[in-house]
């Protein structure tokens, strides 16, 4: 199976498999326009080595209040057949939002990452691929306190896969001042014994168009759907979120 073929067929499973048409009467579902800026930065320190950075800014109703606020930072090494081994730390703050959320106050999230990415190029296509192993520590909040009040933390793990594909639009290579195309889709598993209703976590499928002014700088905005299983039930019944909206990167790569 080519890369281009196993792509495509993961989007489309993925897509299917959490697509709101297979929502039934005993889903409560939660539809939400979002809008989601980030910034993604590499700072090369040499011999392989490099400094991750990334911020980003997540909102509901495209860009009026908040849905999620994502800082994460870590260390990578590059080796030279084109794989990349990354040991993160992120710092992550959901707000309430939708229809259905989880309290009224905010809920903080400490998480380690376990990163392993590839890539390669097939003719006009760039492929690259992701897997991400997490350790998740969840504030537990007193959600009838008059305060924001954490009683605790929970711990979940997750397994995450990422497919790419990006498409050179006028050039035969991803060089500089080259304008491409772009789709992803990501995957989310839970597990371990913390893990609720949502072992199938989520899903992500992103449509991108972007500008690679060079080796430092490319730019790409395009749009995003996020269907997200909540771990926790409303009523006996477990709720699906499916989030839509648009998506803007900023990638830096600085020597």
């Amino acid at each position: 199976m080519t890369n281009r073929t196993f792509a495509l067929l993961a989007i489309c499973l993925s897509t299917f498999a959490l697509s709101p048409q297979k929502t039934t009467a005993q889903r409560l579902s939660d539809n939400n326009t979002i809008g989601w800026y980030n910034t993604y930065n590499t700072i090369n320190l040499g011999k392989g080595f490099s400094v991750w950075l990334e911020y980003s800014w997540r909102r509901d109703n495209i860009i009026t209040h908040w849905q999620q606020s994502l800082a994460r930072g870590g260390l990578q090494y590059r080796f030279k057949n084109n794989i990349t081994m990354t040991l993160l730390y992120g710092y992550i703050i959901t707000y309430p939002y939708g229809d259905y959320p989880a309290g009224p106050y905010t809920l903080p999230e400490n998480r380690l990452t376990e990163q392993l990415s590839w890539s390669e190029t097939k003719g006009r296509y760039h492929f690259s691929h992701r897997i991400r192993l997490e350790q998740r520590w969840l504030g537990k909040i007193d959600q009838k306190a008059p305060e924001r009040d954490i009683t605790g933390w929970n711990y979940l793990n997750r397994l995450r896969y990422m497919g790419r594909v990006n498409i050179p639009l006028n050039r035969k290579t991803m060089e500089d001042k080259t304008l491409y195309a772009g789709i992803f889709d990501e995957i989310f598993i839970g597990f371990g014994k913390n893990v609720g209703q949502n072992i199938y976590d989520q899903n992500r499928v992103c449509l991108l168009a972007g500008y690679k002014f060079n080796k430092m700088l490319m730019i790409e905005a395009g749009y995003l759907n996020q269907i997200v299983q909540q771990g926790s039930l409303v009523r006996g019944r477990p709720v699906f979120q499916y989030n839509n909206g648009p998506v803007v990167n900023a990638v830096l790569n600085l020597p």
